[in-house]
């Protein structure tokens, strides 16, 4: 059994996934390795929650994007990395270490921190679109 890190878990609010995004999310941390290693394509992964191609990509990247997914530096075909703050470990101990060496190549700046959009401004919110009245013809 695995022990799922839960230190950015916490935040996933903020990071405005689609909902794309969020099952693809789910189908890489069911298929990861202690440590988070994915080996799987996209195709696998998004046929698993019934995402197009086109929608795997593009939730893929969004992935990628908040440094939730971080991929090897030669770009290896079918392997993917949780980052070590959602990642699941074989024992307690191992994610104790992880997430300090994570928290420690992140200060070094060896290791992206999971981010979050930065708007100068909030996105507007869908304003409700309430009933107006209409004068009757004639």
């Amino acid at each position: 059994m695995l022990i799922q890190a839960s230190a950015g878990f916490g935040m996933l609010y903020r990071l405005a996934l689609t909902k794309a995004a969020m099952d693809l999310l789910s189908a890489l941390i069911e298929r990861q390795e202690p440590g988070g290693e994915v080996n799987a394509s996209q195709a696998e992964l998004g046929a698993r929650v019934g995402l197009s191609r086109n929608s795997a990509n593009t939730a893929m990247a969004l992935l990628e994007s908040r440094n939730l997914v971080l991929r090897p530096v030669d770009r290896k075909y079918r392997t993917y990395y949780l980052h070590p703050y959602i990642a699941s470990y074989a024992s307690q101990e191992e994610l104790e270490d992880a997430i300090e060496d994570a928290a420690q190549r992140i200060a070094a700046g060896e290791l992206p921190d999971i981010t979050a959009p930065l708007y100068e401004t909030a996105p507007p919110k869908r304003q409700a679109q309430g009933l107006k009245p209409v004068r009757a013809a004639g």
